[in-house]
């Protein structure tokens, strides 16, 4: 992802609309972060538009699939747009969605810089607005600083009960290892723009500390969420630590997991002295379905197809019988590992 150019694009835009969305909120008006409070009810055929940032990736295949089929269920009229990376592209489908009369938009952004004015687009026109996975400010591009009043409402997953699944379950190996806390590390890796992000690494770390019996030095390392972008933070990270035997490695995705994984083993190290624990399992099960020894030792399973059915059915709440979004609302979650991954539902990807 070329996240520091889309940010200094999305920067750009975002500092058209900023003062607008600023004196909105100073004079006293319905906060924009209401999802589209002011929005009417709709008695035909709701029009819906997913956008969603890298949509070609596993999970959020999943999710356009579970947004689908519940729109197929409701009889509700839905397009998916895959904004890729790219931030300038979700102002623009944003309009266009408008422009092609959508009544409702449920967008992932690839950058939280451009929220200020896509919430600030959707209200001019009166169209209701969800967040589904990441979280978007009205009030500024970084949701981590933003008012819990400004935040728009979002489907996804608890970032802090994720991150404390995982945490748990890397305890429970590192306990399973009897590894020396001397001689292991922890690597916490996300995109650390992300709020979710930053949401399960925390979570993931606190648990550790709690189950692990012991204290074990974290390393945290900033990444892209990708998995090469991973790999080569990780790879670095390594170099730079040639006394550490053990290594236990948690991230905001599978993406950062597999390519830590991946770093760890190129660089020599014996997966049986590298306990990783992805989150999502749509790469990990890749690892589990080779049959060779892995790092990745579990990986928390997250399904996009119930959160893009969540958010359909929500936005549908709304604009059909006019009931209120929820802050946040969350999907299920489960943690698998090679032994029980292909009957848990998971589809690699």
């Amino acid at each position: 992802m070329h996240s520091s150019r889309n940010r200094q694009a999305a920067a750009a835009v975002l500092g058209m609309v900023f003062t607008l969305g600023l004196t909105a909120c100073s004079t006293g008006q319905e906060s924009t972060a209401s999802g589209g409070g002011q929005v009417a009810k709709v008695d035909g055929k709701i029009s819906l538009t997913y956008l969603q940032k890298q949509g070609d990736q596993e999970y959020f295949v999943g999710e356009a699939a579970g947004a689908k089929a519940k729109a197929a269920e409701l009889g509700v009229d839905l397009k998916v747009v895959n904004l890729g990376s790219d931030a300038n592209k979700t102002v623009n489908e944003v309009q266009s969605a408008i422009a092609q009369k959508s009544n409702g938009l449920i967008v992932v952004v690839p950058d939280p810089a451009v929220g200020p004015q896509v919430i600030q687009t959707a209200k001019d026109a009166k169209v209701a607005l969800l967040t589904s996975d990441d979280q978007i400010c009205t009030t500024g591009p970084d949701p981590a600083a933003c008012d819990k009043a400004n935040l728009v409402p979002r489907i996804g997953f608890s970032g802090e009960q994720m991150g404390g699944e995982v945490g748990k379950r890397a305890a429970e190996e590192f306990k399973k290892a009897g590894w020396s806390a001397a001689d292991t590390r922890t690597v916490s890796a996300w995109k650390q723009d992300v709020t979710v992000c930053g949401d399960r690494v925390k979570a993931a770390k606190a648990a550790f500390g709690s189950a692990a019996g012991a204290t074990v030095q974290n390393i945290d390392v900033a990444t892209d969420n990708t998995p090469t972008g991973a790999q080569d933070k990780i790879a670095a990270t390594v170099t730079a630590n040639p006394g550490v035997k053990h290594w236990v490695l948690w991230g905001c995705n599978d993406e950062n997991v597999q390519g830590g994984v991946t770093a760890m083993q190129n660089a020599g190290i014996s997966p049986d002295n590298i306990i990783g624990i992805g989150l999502g399992a749509y790469l990990a099960c890749k690892d589990w379905g080779s049959g060779k020894p892995s790092g990745m030792k579990a990986a928390l399973f997250i399904n996009g197809k119930d959160v893009g059915a969540l958010a359909v059915e929500t936005m549908y709440d709304k604009l059909k019988n006019g009931k209120d979004f929820p802050a946040e609302a969350f999907a299920p979650t489960k943690m698998v590992d090679a032994s029980d991954w292909q009957t848990s539902g998971v589809t690699c990807s």
